[in-house]
């Protein structure tokens, strides 16, 4: 039995609520493979995308036309030990209960709504920094070929686009394979999206309906636009290959709590608590693009 003021008699709402959020709002999660935890610390082994090569690193030889009876070259795998931490991302918000049952706004609703995105956005921010620390490709565009350069003719996004492909290729890693983004902030999307050699690819085509942030496909990849790239490194795009780059360890997925007060105020806490792992390193091409 609940009484009047139970927070349980709002939940169903809230689960709803909170879930069209995470739908909207987060945008690098959705590149993450999702893998739950429940230790404070987590540790992991990052391989090197290195693979043993035809290069001769002894007398013997090479591996290619290895004679009879003769040893085999050396080879060999390595890893990088990284340890990180499950932090807490929280919020919450109070409206007193004359606001709650007298204002024009309906103050629930949307104070649900900005403590959901405010955790959504603190994630998609904290992801944008491990990218940008950790990508194991990245080249600069020249600085008279940048996205925005006043000379229109110079500026040329796709074959910049169709290098950072090509780069993770050479390290076998397929962009092209269905999994691959192109991620921009508000400021490339709109220099890219203005420029004809963009616009006019075969390959571009602008998305039916917009979800985390997928906005279109160009070049076999899907366009993704986030602010979470204006807090990191504004003159930065990177083309990231989803499931495989990045693991997102989750202790508690985002979750929101009504805590009535009855008579006097409804509480609105927002949480969540997880980290980032950049797991292949490789998998992520940096782009670096600095604005005239």
């Amino acid at each position: 039995m609940v009484s009047t003021g139970d927070n349980t008699l709002r939940a169903e709402y809230v689960d709803k609520a909170i879930k069209a959020i995470a739908l909207m709002e987060y945008k690098l999660k959705s590149l993450c493979t999702i893998d739950s935890s429940s230790a404070y610390t987590e540790t992991y082994w990052r391989e090197t995308n290195t693979d043993p090569t035809n290069v001769g690193v002894s007398a013997i030889g090479k591996i290619k036309g290895t004679p009879r009876l003769s040893p085999f070259v050396y080879g060999e795998v390595a890893w990088t030990k990284v340890t990180g931490i499950n932090e807490k991302y929280a919020v919450e918000g109070m409206i007193s209960y004359e606001d709650e049952q007298m204002n024009y706004l309906p103050m629930i609703e949307r104070t649900i709504l900005r403590m959901g995105r405010g955790v959504a956005k603190a994630v998609d921010d904290a992801i944008a920094a491990s990218m940008l620390a950790n990508a194991g490709n990245t080249f600069a565009i020249a600085a008279g070929n940048t996205w925005d350069n006043a000379t229109v003719a110079n500026r040329d996004p796709i074959k910049d686009i169709l290098y950072g492909i090509d780069m993770l290729r050479k390290d076998n890693i397929d962009a092209l394979a269905g999994n691959g983004y192109l991620v921009l902030n508000g400021t490339d999307y709109t220099n890219v999206i203005s420029n004809s050699k963009f616009t006019n690819n075969p390959s571009f085509k602008t998305a039916d309906v917009v979800s985390n942030g997928v906005v279109g496909q160009i070049c076999g990849l899907k366009i993704i636009v986030t602010e979470a790239l204006e807090v990191t490194a504004p003159d930065v795009a990177y083309i990231v290959v989803k499931d495989s780059a990045m693991v997102w360890k989750q202790v508690q997925p985002l979750t929101v709590q009504q805590i009535v007060d009855p008579g006097i105020k409804t509480t609105i806490r927002a949480w969540e608590i997880g980290h980032c792992q950049v797991v292949t390193p490789n998998a992520i091409c940096k782009i670096t693009n600095t604005r005239s």
